[in-house]
């Protein structure tokens, strides 16, 4: 263990040399508190065995100042739905699953993950919870539903109704109310290509700024009537080409509290070849120009007017694997023959996974000026954050002036909240 540590701090301490050796931003105003932001998966309480009990045992919750509950679809119709009413409000959790360790109990008002949310929020009353809409399989209509003035109303009074007046289906009138302190929109993409199938129009880019207006007004209506603040946030995509064609980023951030940027998915085994997902920098060699990075996607939102404390970064708790790797060395750029097998999908693994991989054979490599590290066992690999990269991320985050961090998504953590407590110690 003593080794380890002392590993852990040695690269801690280049880490922060090579941060610090950076350019830096106007003197950021550090007085204002960093937003710690993690996704919660209404589906992870059935494979993955990952109840709200779990961000509560584990420490993640106390060190989050948000958690967004991902999704809530926008159906056909253009109306706020729920994706599985018995995952939301329908589902029993014993004691051992249930945040405040009381079994539910037939005919209590309301049940399922947003009982468990309403019972985290009364054990960390610093944390605010918002309710996700779209995503990358619910974003099929957001085009349609933003595409007139009547249009948007009646999409976000649908959504105000549903999930912050709390007005369920089949149950008592707002018995779900006050749970959620604001909305998280995850409209993937507008203007461009996103899921197979999602309505997509060129004039997206105005209309989404139009529909963050109207969800901003009638937020605003409702904080005035209950004395409070709703938050209006955004998922933001990190290819240039996706800013350019769906928004209007000087104007978006007038109704923003803040947006998070996708700061993953770069780069993965849709490609023949390994790669990077979430680099700070592009690496010496990279076989892609133009190519991604966690600069390159900061600084096209910079360019188009985004301020810097509005800008959340995102992080992931997982990784994208390729086996059948080819050309030996450290894995990194090399042919590949498919996805490296994973527990719930190919290609795909958690952290709490990959992190027991240097004990089964694995070498892990590190890039500490471009900000990205790797798993490589001669035939399979995976590029992931350990807590060395995220402690970096946290830096460049304070560094750049940036409003905080994004994880996507909890349940990738292992059991101890590594992986959230380096963010949080990270961004004190």
């Amino acid at each position: 263990m003593r080794g380890t540590t002392r590993r852990l701090v040695a690269v801690a301490a280049a880490v922060t040399a090579v941060v610090a050796a950076a350019p830096t931003p106007a003197q950021a105003d550090d007085r204002r508190p960093y937003v710690k932001v993690g996704y919660f998966t209404q589906w992870g309480i059935y494979g993955r065995d990952f109840p709200l009990a779990k961000v509560q045992q584990s420490g993640a919750a106390a060190r989050l100042t948000h958690l967004n509950y991902a999704f809530g679809p926008v159906t056909a119709d253009g109306v706020c739905a729920s994706a599985d009413p018995w995952a939301d409000w329908q589902v029993p959790f014993s004691d051992a699953r249930s945040v405040d360790g009381a079994a539910d109990v037939a005919g209590q008002p309301i049940a399922g993950n947003l009982h468990q949310l309403a019972e985290l929020k009364a054990k960390n009353p610093q944390l605010r919870v918002l309710i996700s809409l779209g995503g990358w399989s619910g974003s099929a209509y957001f085009s349609d539903a933003a595409r007139t003035d009547a249009s948007r109303k009646k999409l976000v009074s649908s959504c105000v109704d549903l999930w912050l007046k709390g007005n369920l289906p089949g149950l008592a009138g707002g018995v779900a109310a006050g749970i959620f302190d604001g909305i998280d929109l995850d409209w993937e993409w507008p203007g461009s290509e996103g899921n197979a199938g999602n309505v997509i129009r060129p004039e997206d880019r105005p209309n989404f700024t139009r529909l963050a207006a109207e969800f901003r007004s009638q937020l605003d209506r409702l904080g005035r009537a209950n004395r409070r603040h709703y938050d209006l946030t955004a998922f933001l995509p990190a290819a240039p080409a996706k800013i350019e064609a769906g928004f209007e980023v000087d104007k978006i951030f007038r109704y923003l509290d803040f947006g998070t940027l996708q700061g993953y998915d770069y780069h993965g085994t849709w490609e023949p070849r390994t790669n990077q997902q979430s680099a700070l920098r592009v690496p010496p060699g990279a076989p892609d120009d133009p190519d991604f990075s966690v600069e390159t996607t900061v600084g096209a939102w910079l360019a188009g007017g985004a301020p810097r404390r509005k800008l959340v970064l995102g992080l992931p708790y997982y990784g994208q694997g390729w086996t059948g790797v080819a050309g030996g060395g450290s894995g990194l750029f090399q042919p590949a023959t498919g996805p490296a097998p994973g527990v719930f999908a190919a290609g795909t693994e958690d952290f709490k996974t990959l992190a027991k991989l240097p004990a089964q054979g694995y070498t892990v490599h590190r890039d500490l000026r471009s900000g990205h590290a790797w798993l490589f066992d001669g035939t399979t690999f995976w590029t992931y954050d350990d807590p060395a990269v995220l402690l970096q991320k946290t830096l460049y985050i304070r560094t750049r002036g940036l409003g905080g961090a994004m994880m996507w998504s909890l349940d990738g953590d292992d059991d101890h909240a590594t992986l959230t407590r380096t963010v949080s110690a990270g961004l004190r």
